[in-house]
């Protein structure tokens, strides 16, 4: 069986902008970054510097405590500054997708619109979802030319979905309402003809057997993603390799993204069928990164994962390069006359040149 040193690597370079268009979801899952902001429903009383990582609302936002976040977020609107940010980001970094977070995105009434206005500045348009509102959403989605979803599936089962959302709201019943309105978002973006892959975090070891039945339910209809959980460390990995293992998977090729961290690796399972493990590679920006204080292995979880864009309660974006440090976060207009820009496609240069060397 080969080895990932011995796979085919596939190198490409980023040019991806993360947008946060809405705080408001429907699900608790215990290990929640929510893209590094506070959750703002329990945090609305709050003054900066006093936000809580939880609270009535169910929800964690497993950064908060220490990562500095000054701003509670604000639904993106379709409107000329939400042009505006897009198009001067574009052209100080030289982006070409867009990927569209939350919260959760498909409860956001201005969703298709939000993507025919990237669409039309040249964006590719891409979501991750956990479908509550898909179904509802997907054909006008489509139309305004959304590419692709990447479905976040956290269980099979009711019980299974349960054992992953806050205890005051993990109920069968509630679960059971959650993956109907999963199945019949995925149903949908298929036949709308949205390009559809499953996003599965994998926390630890006691959730290799719902990885199992995951990938028997939804491996057939979409791309697989195993994603290690940044809140449990070197154990998620390690569940994910067992899982793997079990499946007696082999892997194929590797795909590296030049100036950020996620790279994915594909493996083919004993069945014939495909699923990739997603993970992270130990890469840092130059100079924002050097002094930090989580910049070594083991508090640094997630590294540089491209640039994060925000709108906060004041109407200001706000744009971010690690959700560990939110404290990094600047105006819009602030990180353009910085010299962050010229350091992030510096990196990006740089990191290809190295990765090109070390393939050979």
């Amino acid at each position: 069986m080969p080895s990932v040193s011995t796979i085919p690597v596939h190198l490409s370079t980023d040019r991806t902008l993360r947008i946060k268009i809405i705080d408001t979801c429907g699900m608790t899952c215990t290990f929640c970054h929510n893209e590094g902001t506070p959750v703002a429903a329990d945090n609305l009383g709050n003054m900066s510097g006093t936000f809580v990582p939880f609270g009535r609302s169910g929800r964690v936002s497993i950064y908060t405590g220490s990562n500095g976040a000054a701003f509670l977020p604000a639904p993106v609107l379709p409107d000329t500054d939400y042009v505006h940010a897009l198009t001067a980001l574009r052209d100080a970094l030289d982006l070409r997708e867009l990927h569209l977070t939350g919260g959760e995105p498909t409860l956001h009434s201005g969703l298709p619109k939000l993507i025919e206005l990237a669409t039309h500045e040249g964006f590719r348009v891409c979501m991750t979802s956990n479908g509550e509102r898909g179904a509802d959403q997907m054909a006008a989605c489509a139309e305004a030319g959304l590419d692709r979803v990447n479905f976040s599936v956290f269980g099979t089962t009711p019980a299974e979905l349960a054992a992953v959302q806050h205890a005051r709201y993990g109920n069968p019943v509630r679960a059971a309402r959650k993956l109907d309105a999963l199945k019949a978002a995925i149903g949908a973006a298929v036949e709308h003809g949205v390009k559809a892959s499953a996003n599965v975090v994998v926390p630890d070891h006691s959730h290799i057997e719902r990885v199992h039945r995951l990938l028997d339910e939804y491996a057939p209809q979409l791309s697989v993603r195993l994603l290690n959980s940044l809140d449990h460390g070197q154990v998620s990995i390690d569940a994910i390799e067992q899982a793997l293992k079990e499946r007696r998977a082999v892997p194929e090729a590797q795909y590296v993204t030049a100036g950020v961290s996620g790279c994915r690796t594909a493996y083919r399972l004993a069945d014939g069928r495909q699923v990739f493990f997603k993970e992270i590679r130990r890469v840092r920006l130059p100079e924002t990164c050097a002094g930090c204080r989580f910049n070594n292995d083991t508090d640094c979880q997630e590294g540089f994962y491209g640039v994060r864009l925000y709108r906060d309660r004041r109407n200001t974006y706000q744009v971010g390069v690690c959700i560990q440090r939110m404290d990094l976060c600047r105006p819009l207009d602030d990180f353009l006359a910085s010299g962050l820009p010229d350091e992030i496609r510096r990196f990006r240069a740089d990191d290809h040149a190295q990765l090109m060397t070390e393939l050979g």
